[in-house]
């Protein structure tokens, strides 16, 4: 039920931006669709508690295959869209998947999981069943008996002795790997639109050579992407796919934590790297490289935060998870946006040292949930 509120409500905001008369409307209702994009996690939850144990490691991070398709089909379509009839229309076309997955959600089962620990063992039951017939096979003997829980959720469950050092440090983990994620989307964004690259020019020097007539039709400073440019973003977008296998076959066999730190300690080194004076086809390669380790990092973290949690504790879990993740996403524009063009070494160091705190947060996690059983209660 929240996955789909969640679907409604960004469809709906998302199609009223297109029609936004100023820039403040425009920020409040993009506002909008973020508060509905917080609850697509869920689909990871209820996936999660579907998987059995010894599968969620190579099923779950396949789920990245569709997040490039996504990445990659909204690249496209602004390349056309956006010179030919303007951005509004980019988030009109964009809105159309979104409305047309709503219907899919009849096809979608309760978690199973979530009926038992909510007391609903019909609904659980008939689930299973359903699941049975798919699969040819039969139900177990017995009766399906869990302890009904009247208090589930409590944000205090999430700080209890039990849980309090992996639930801060998780929130660490998230906060920095979405501040890494949306930093080096921004500052791919950056690099090409102001070619910030070893330094060779500022910001200011960037409009200067803008020309003046282009500063006047553009308040805030904004220049158009080249063909070129829409090229790099879908190269270093496919990035996000190129280590899959490899981050499939550390989650599998080094465990959660002791993959999440080694690409988490790998992102903070080749942010450092895009410092390296190099050609056009070089800052592409590291671009890429950074796209697909950022994307490990979520991987990683999604299955971890899913499997420590108990059911009783799951979706509250990712759901706070998520909220740092927000707040790292805010702060990223500042560094990738603004700092970058005062700083570019401060900017790529500060990128940096974030990751490997992160790195070393995710070493010492004190759960390990690679091939461990999903915990039904605390």
């Amino acid at each position: 039920m929240i996955l789909l509120i969640s679907f409604l409500w960004g469809a709906y905001f998302s199609l009223l931006t297109s029609f936004s008369p100023s820039y403040i409307w425009f920020v409040f209702l993009r506002t909008m669709v973020g508060c509905g994009v917080s609850g697509h996690a869920q689909g990871l939850i209820i996936k999660t508690e579907f998987l059995p144990t010894k599968y969620r490691g190579y099923i779950l991070p396949l789920s990245q295959v569709f997040w490039l398709a996504g990445s990659l089909l909204i690249i496209g379509l602004a390349s056309v869209v956006i010179p030919t009839i303007g951005w509004r229309w980019l988030i009109r076309i964009a809105s159309i998947p979104g409305i047309i997955l709503i219907m899919a959600f009849k096809f979608i089962p309760e978690s199973a999981r979530f009926n038992v620990s909510t007391g609903n063992t019909q609904a659980a039951l008939a689930t299973l069943e359903r699941i049975a017939k798919m699969n040819r096979s039969v139900m177990p003997e017995g009766r399906l008996v869990e302890p009904i829980l009247e208090k589930r959720g409590r944000f205090a469950d999430l700080l209890d002795a039990k849980y309090l050092r992996t639930t801060l440090q998780i929130w660490v983990i998230w906060l920095g790997i979405s501040f890494a994620y949306y930093g080096v989307i921004l500052a791919s964004a950056e690099l090409l639109e102001r070619d910030l690259v070893c330094g060779s020019r500022s910001e200011s020097e960037a409009v200067e050579t803008a020309g003046v007539s282009e500063e006047s039709q553009s308040p805030c400073r904004c220049h158009m992407f080249a063909p070129s440019d829409y090229r790099t973003m879908i190269i270093s977008t496919i990035g996000e796919i190129a280590l899959n296998p490899l981050n499939i076959l550390g989650i599998n066999f080094l465990g959660r934590r002791l993959s999440l730190s080694i690409t988490m300690g790998c992102t903070a080194l080749f942010f450092l790297l895009l410092n390296i004076c190099t050609s056009s086809a070089g800052l592409i390669g590291f671009l890429f490289m950074l796209r697909a380790l950022v994307a490990a990092n979520f991987n990683t973290i999604y299955i971890y935060t899913a499997e420590v949690y108990p059911t009783t504790m799951r979706a509250l879990g990712m759901g706070t998870s998520g909220s740092l993740c927000r707040i790292g996403a805010m702060v990223a524009p500042f560094i990738s946006q603004v700092l970058m063009s005062a700083s570019f070494l401060g900017a790529l160091c500060l990128f940096s040292s974030v990751c490997v705190v992160c790195a070393i947060s995710a070493f010492t996690l004190p759960i390990e949930t690679k091939g461990r059983a999903l915990q039904q209660i605390k």
